[in-house]
């Protein structure tokens, strides 16, 4: 599994992978008797017991999306949790509300960057959400910025991602399922509540989808990229398109 400071050889020749725009919070047990994976296994939307990366989110009571990110396994039963820096500290200030007493030290590790290729990269990890958005590893924090042909060939895809896309939506409206962040195998969660019983009526309303900028309502849009000309619009499945929609989206919603 790709770790931090491990160096890579591209199979390809692309030299900026560093994802600027991705920060990586640390949870560390301060007491070798404590349980890292136990105490996010009780948070997040994912099974995290077993082999990782996983995508996940922590939730809101109401099962709405507050914060999405990617877990790795650290050194020393450590755990990494790869996410939006703008949002790191305000993700690490909330899992430290949940610690009370437990031996947990939760703080963003700045020595540590993630990495990204669309394209196969030895040592990498294959995208938990789709195999065709590339592959993912933590290095060292440094290198050549490639967020912006991240963020293009994320949008191609339809994927969104982030809590200015995300924020504020139910979970499973965001295509939890079709991208791999929720099992409903494991043991409660926050928001489990409501996304376990919106899964088992099969009654997910909405769903987010990247659409032409032109053809984005301003009343249901959730973010905009013009240098793109695109937007991410969170709308009714009723009024949803599907010749419109990428591959993974539209066998999602025919099941």
């Amino acid at each position: 599994m790709p770790c931090a400071g491990n160096s890579k050889e591209s199979v390809t020749d692309m030299t900026a992978t560093m994802l600027e725009s991705r920060a990586i919070v640390r949870l560390a047990p301060s007491d070798p008797a404590e349980d890292v994976r136990g105490f996010l296994q009780g948070l997040v939307t994912n099974d995290v017991a077993g082999a990782l990366p996983v995508y996940a989110a922590l939730l809101s009571a109401q099962g709405k999306a507050m914060f999405d990110f990617f877990v790795w396994e650290g050194p020393d039963g450590s755990l990494l949790l790869d996410c939006e820096t703008e949002s790191a500290d305000d993700l690490a200030k909330r899992l430290s509300l949940y610690r009370l007493r437990r031996k947990i030290d939760i703080a963003r590790d700045e020595t540590i960057g993630v990495h990204w290729s669309a394209d196969l990269y030895a040592g990498a990890a294959a995208d938990p959400r789709l195999p065709q958005i590339g592959y993912r590893w933590l290095a060292a924090s440094k290198g050549e910025a490639a967020d912006a042909a991240y963020l293009a060939h994320r949008l191609s895809l339809g994927l969104p991602e982030g809590r200015a896309e995300l924020g504020d939506i139910l979970w499973l409206e965001t295509n939890a399922v079709e991208l791999n962040g929720v099992s409903f195998e494991k043991g409660c969660y926050i928001g489990q509540e409501n996304t376990a019983r919106m899964n088992w009526r099969q009654k997910v309303n909405r769903r987010l989808v990247v659409v032409p900028l032109e053809a984005s309502q301003e009343k249901r849009r959730k973010a905009a990229y013009p240098e793109l000309g695109l937007a991410v619009d969170h709308l009714r499945v009723a009024d949803l398109d599907p010749a419109t929609l990428p591959d993974w989206q539209r066998a999602g919603l025919a099941d």
